[in-house]
């Protein structure tokens, strides 16, 4: 079922996407509603974790440092650098390195399993990378783009606590206590996931519905350039570090996919509707070049 519905994802969100844009006013009167889906989106990932998840960053901590690493250090640079290549406006500057100063998405996990690469490593990925960015997200943030536009770092903190941390965690707990009942309906919390994601997506493309003529082509292109050189980097790194193909494969996924969700949130809270549009439009693409790649390499293991 989870297989299915990830397959379906990019189809679903282009979809919508382009009803938001033919009809913006269907979906911009649920802006307000763009928090708490995202808030619904991380309690989805904290329902289905358990504590085991937390305890894997012990037994491979090496690979785990390195691709928090490589997520945190790379995907905000290139985000920066290719913004200013394709001569990104300031608005969008802000949410491309938004964009590459987040944790890596939960959808990476599903890419993983598709993809055939080591899923137990990839949620643990996510999760640290999920905490860390608590922190980390608005200060990167501050550090690309304070010189450009201010950057309320410490509100921005505050607000992924809220936003990310707290969800999470409660989910967490229910998971401990519920478990018997909880495992059963991973499958729901998924859906719920994808249709949250998919409904942020169609928002902002209904609010920037004026601007998207102007602007498309060239923040496409960035956002392909930013994706393609975050799973180069993902795989190739670890590879050089020595580890097999599962594993390179796992990091490529996880550098590679970012939760885009809550660059759209920051970007909305913070900064500006068209600064969202990165998040969103990356939202769709890096599921459908983790799809493609996923297929590629599930051949390649069936072989």
């Amino acid at each position: 079922m989870i297989k299915k519905i990830s397959i379906l994802f990019p189809l679903w969100a282009v979809l919508f996407s382009l009803l938001a844009y033919s009809q913006p006013s269907l979906v911009v009167g649920f802006k307000s509603w763009i928090i708490p889906l995202l808030i619904l989106i991380m309690f989805c990932m904290g329902i289905t974790l358990k504590i085991d998840d937390f305890k894997r960053v012990f037994k491979r901590p090496k690979i785990i440092a390195l691709t928090v690493v490589l997520q945190f250090l790379f995907m905000p640079l290139f985000a920066f650098i290719v913004s200013k290549v394709f001569n990104l406006s300031d608005e969008l500057l802000v949410g491309m390195v938004l964009v590459g100063a987040v944790s890596g998405g939960t959808a990476s996990n599903v890419i993983a399993f598709l993809a055939k690469a080591d899923v137990a490593l990839s949620i643990t990925m996510t999760i640290v990378s999920t905490l860390l960015s608590i922190i980390i997200t608005p200060y990167l943030t501050l550090l690309y783009v304070g010189q450009t536009v201010p950057v309320p770092a410490l509100s921005m903190l505050l607000s992924i606590l809220k936003i990310v941390f707290i969800p999470v965690i409660v989910g967490l707990i229910l998971n401990q206590i519920f478990n018997k009942y909880i495992e059963k309906r991973h499958d729901i919390f998924a859906l719920l996931s994808i249709i949250s994601i998919v409904f942020i997506i169609g928002i902002i493309i209904g609010i920037n519905e004026s601007k998207i003529s102007t602007i498309a082509l060239s923040l496409m292109l960035a956002i392909i350039c930013h994706n393609l050189l975050g799973l180069l980097t993902g795989y190739y790194f670890a590879k050089m570090f020595g580890y097999d193909k599962t594993v390179c494969k796992t990091v490529a996924i996880e550098v590679g996919m970012q939760n885009s969700g809550l660059a759209v949130v920051l970007a909305m809270k913070y900064f500006s509707a068209l600064s969202a549009l990165p998040g969103a439009i990356f939202s769709i693409w890096h599921n459908i070049s983790g799809s493609i790649l996923a297929g590629i390499w599930s051949k390649q293991e069936e072989s």
